[in-house]
């Protein structure tokens, strides 16, 4: 009986996590195709409309747009950044390293709403208008953390050997990290990089406090719930995730590919 209990409750509860999960996801994107009148919330016909007139909904695309380019502007110089201090506090030994190390947690660590009100009071006091340039800055200074945790991994995993074999063949600091040490964190760099965009598109609270008059997608669908988020939002949202699913799976197929013909 107990072999049996186990061997039926976890493929149970598995697939009652996975329907919880996809539950949202689903009812966003058949309510893209809704054809709706003022309101988003009852289901009034399907419709190819929305899809095909996504900026219909007056706001949506500027928000977007501007989702975009913070998340892109954000995330390069968060990477940047962040890359450089991973391999500083990896590498080198320095006075006031720990203290480095331990601050690098705090942001991750602090609520968002902290950090977000933190920002705009500083804002506040220097006299800075918000809008895009505030948000970039305040998206650049949260995503720094994860960077740094992420890359800095990447970098304790590498075989100093490599390096020591590229300056027994007399290269120089620079061709050693260029030709043998940056191509081994381009993974590390990338799966920070796309986490940082990941967050950055994704934030609304350190945004809210931020973006005076602007808005974002995440700003603009939180302003729309109180009357049905416009189907035009849903198609949005279901071709970013369709996106990011497409990403994953191809990224997969090729991690896969890669070790089998490794292992042949």
């Amino acid at each position: 009986m107990r072999f049996s209990l186990g061997k039926w409750l976890l493929p149970l509860y598995t697939a009652l996590a996975l329907i919880l999960l996809l539950i949202p996801i689903a009812y966003t994107f058949i309510f893209s195709f809704n054809d709706y009148f003022k309101t988003n919330i009852g289901w009034q016909g399907f419709t190819f409309h929305n899809w095909t007139n996504v900026c219909d909904a007056q706001g949506l695309c500027s928000a977007f747009g501007n989702s975009l380019i913070i998340g892109v502007t954000s995330t390069l110089a968060a990477t940047a950044l962040g890359t450089a201090l991973a391999l500083a506090l990896a590498r080198y030994k320095f006075r006031g390293r720990g203290i480095v190390s331990l601050l690098i947690f705090i942001p991750m660590a602090t609520p968002e709403v902290v950090l977000g009100a933190g920002l705009a009071a500083q804002f506040f006091t220097l006299n800075v208008e918000k809008g895009m340039g505030t948000v970039i800055l305040a998206h650049t200074l949260f995503c720094l953390s994860f960077v740094v945790v992420t890359v800095k991994a990447r970098v304790s995993s590498l075989d100093p050997a490599l390096e020591e074999a590229g300056r027994d063949l007399y290269a120089s600091p620079a061709q050693v990290f260029w030709r043998i040490t940056f191509p081994l964190l381009i993974p590390g760099i990338l799966s920070a990089a796309l986490l940082s965009f990941a967050l950055s598109f994704d934030d609304f609270i350190i945004t809210y406090f931020n973006s005076g008059s602007m808005q974002t997608f995440p700003t603009f669908i939180y302003i729309s719930a109180s009357r049905g988020v416009p189907a035009e939002a849903n198609v949005i949202a279901s071709t970013v995730f369709i996106l990011t699913l497409a990403v994953v799976v191809t990224s997969q197929v090729i991690t896969r590919a890669r070790a089998k013909a490794l292992k042949n």
